[in-house]
């Protein structure tokens, strides 16, 4: 029922949900703040202040987007997701070699795979964690299914891309998300703080062999989006181990120093800590 209504009466809706959550019942206004100040300990207050509320804006925004996106028609979708480079990706698919792409969570990542599906023209695997309620499992595979995207549980990729390395695919992931249940870990400074990094996309390229590649994603204006793709390992290039995700950790901080209230501050992002024993064993 909320996916009928039209997108600029779901943007007033968000636009008052974001300046409560902002201004009124705060939504963990003290976590924003420190990741924020943490990471950027040279803007001042008022500057801090400003991307909060950009951020707190942002993140409505994305809620009825994604809401809109159940009934959203395919040119909908392209109007507001411009995909600006995808000829590498696609020239090697045609040569029957899959690629490996790997995002974060930046913008509207929901519209970045429902864009990537439409205009790819190749199919799309995406991994995803599944969730606990039934009825939200079902509904969030629904949507992001909609236009042929294949979702494959996180800890099932690796088998099913052996399994079916016969078939040229994209095998989408987002990776920056914290690596609570792996055993292994890559730690680094990013924004300014010791940071595990999940390095299932590493073993997924060193396993296959698979190029790699990084999907820039930019809010345009309110509603509209750019998605670019960017190398991050050649096509069978041999890697230190660990280098793979440091040059994905980078790509990411760069994208979130280029525009800060587009990234999830208000993720409880950095619960693990880095000790001695986890920096040998990672």
């Amino acid at each position: 029922m909320l996916a009928a209504v039209p997108l600029p009466l779901l943007y007033a809706f968000s636009s008052l949900v974001g300046w409560l959550a902002w201004k009124v019942v705060p939504y963990r206004k003290e976590l924003v703040h420190g990741h924020l100040k943490l990471a950027f300990p040279e803007m001042e207050e008022k500057a801090l202040q400003e991307v909060m509320r950009r951020y707190y804006a942002g993140f409505a925004d994305m809620f009825v987007e994604i809401v809109k996106s159940a009934s959203m028609p395919p040119e909908e979708i392209r109007k507001r997701v411009r995909i600006v480079n995808m000829d590498v990706p696609r020239q090697l698919l045609s040569q029957g070699k899959s690629v490996l792409c790997v995002a974060a969570h930046q913008c509207n990542w929901e519209w970045m795979l429902l864009g990537f599906s439409l205009e790819l023209a190749y199919p799309v695997d995406a991994a995803y964690k599944p969730l606990v309620d039934p009825w939200a499992e079902r509904e969030m595979k629904t949507v992001r299914s909609r236009f042929g995207c294949r979702l494959i549980p996180a800890k099932e990729l690796l088998p099913d891309i052996i399994k079916r390395r016969g078939i040229a695919r994209a095998i989408a992931m987002v990776a920056d998300q914290e690596p609570t249940t792996s055993e292994h870990k890559h730690w680094t400074k990013f924004l300014n703080r010791d940071t595990a990094f999940y390095m299932g996309p590493e073993e997924i390229a060193r396993v296959t062999k698979l190029p790699v590649f990084f999907i820039v994603m930019r809010r345009v204006a309110r509603g509209y989006y750019e998605m670019a793709f960017e190398p991050l390992a050649q096509l069978g290039e041999k890697l230190a181990p660990g280098e793979l995700t440091e040059r994905y950790a980078r790509r990411v901080e760069q994208q979130i120093r280029d525009a800060p209230p587009d990234w999830p501050w208000s993720h409880k992002r950095w619960k693990l800590k880095k000790s001695v024993y986890g920096a040998r064993r990672s």
